[in-house]
């Protein structure tokens, strides 16, 4: 094999890069999750999870991926032959609507571009026709990754609120968790669903639930088979810091250090980070006279920039290219728009400098594949991160 000097760029949308404290957290000894250095430790990571979600109620963490909270925000909450609204935003909305569909829930798919996020005025609509109530719940992916586009919870639950109608939200933060602006309580969600490897900054292998009153409520009568996603016996557990079945331990101990992360920097200047470097992301892209997959201004992402391939270039070809000249990955198109896009990602462990070798690496990249496109790219995204810097600067002085 070749050595490769340097460190390898991880670019993707997920899993993130891991910073050094999360993983000498990580590198701790396995404990008896019996015992009371565990149950300090529970008690801890449950407490502070709640803070990231920004919500009062509990947090259910789960040894999974995301597929798995997903699933579980399901079967604790409706039963077979339940309706439920989803919207088409992309590659993840649709794997979802696939998997309530083989739990025995029927979906209606509200079809959308894969160029913006869901409208919040058409699910109001399909709402106010429902006037028997047929809908139990409306599934909204928050960040769609597949895309960069963000949807708007808040206008959501105020359509469901105008409609009168009982349903629950439930909402998929995989990659906008710990990135982007997101609040439970305050925007009325049900179930919030989140994932350990992307704004976590933690590896693959922990899952969420965030749960309103309304939701534990409807788990009473839900009629969906659950056992290892039963919230009700992992409250109970987690009542005392512990857990109904063997945790991810060494993974508990990188979530306390990486909540513990987020809160030094400050949760309002993560999310302004993320926002400034989706700018910046985007002047690039712009400046290469490329054109941003998300169409819809109010909703590009902070957490990665999807970027459409010129006519009869594949984007395949570019990160192989890529990958083999720079030691870079980037993210790949999914599905629909597999081989036509390539996605940045620009969240998690990661600052200014690590963003401009990352435009230095896209750009350098593009000339190498022979791919059409004017130069400046790093040189525009620069001048968003100076002028943003420079607008901190004069906020914090006021």
């Amino acid at each position: 094999m070749t050595h490769k000097a340097g460190r390898h760029f991880l670019q993707i949308p997920g899993p993130t890069n891991v910073p050094d404290r999360v993983l000498r957290a990580i590198d701790m000894p396995t404990m008896d999750h019996r015992g009371p250095e565990f149950q300090a430790l529970g008690k801890r990571v449950l407490a502070g999870i709640r803070t990231i979600f920004q919500t009062k109620n509990p947090v259910i963490i789960y040894p999974a991926s995301g597929t798995g909270a997903w699933e579980a925000a399901l079967v604790n909450t409706l039963s077979p032959g339940d309706l439920c609204l989803m919207y088409e935003t992309g590659h993840f909305a649709s794997l979802w609507k696939k998997l309530a569909e083989r739990l025995g829930l029927r979906t209606e798919f509200i079809a959308g571009d894969w160029r913006h996020g869901a409208d919040a005025a058409a699910i109001g609509a399909r709402l106010q026709a429902d006037t028997a109530h047929e809908i139990k719940a409306v599934c909204v992916v928050h960040n769609e990754t597949s895309t960069g586009c963000v949807s708007p919870i808040k206008a959501v639950r105020d359509a469901i609120d105008a409609a009168g109608h009982p349903a629950l939200l439930l909402v998929d933060t995989i990659s906008s968790l710990g990135s982007l602006d997101y609040r439970h309580d305050a925007w009325g969600v049900d179930v919030t669903i989140g994932g350990s490897q992307k704004g976590l900054m933690l590896p693959p292998g922990l899952s969420f639930n965030a749960v309103s009153d309304k939701a534990l409520a409807a788990q009473e009568t839900a009629g969906l088979p659950r056992s290892y996603w039963a919230w009700d016996e992992m409250l109970a557990a987690n009542e005392n810091g512990f857990f109904t079945y063997t945790p991810a331990t060494n993974l508990l101990y990188g979530l306390d250090a990486a909540i513990d992360l987020l809160h030094e920097e400050g949760l309002e200047q993560v999310f302004a980070r993320h926002q400034r470097h989706g700018a910046a992301t985007r002047a690039a892209v712009e400046a290469w006279g490329l054109e941003v997959l998300c169409a819809e201004p109010s909703h590009h992402s902070g957490s990665l920039t999807a970027v459409m391939m010129p006519e009869g270039k594949g984007a395949d070809a570019l990160r192989h290219t890529i990958l083999q000249r720079f030691d870079m990955s980037l993210g790949a198109g999914l599905s629909k728009v597999a081989d036509k896009i390539f996605r940045i990602g620009h969240l998690g462990d990661f600052n200014d400098l690590t963003l401009i070798g990352t435009l230095g690496g896209v750009e350098m990249g593009l000339k190498s594949a022979g791919v059409k496109h004017r130069s400046g790219g790093v040189e525009a995204a620069m001048a968003v991160l100076e002028a943003g810097h420079a607008a901190e600067n004069r906020q914090a002085a006021e």
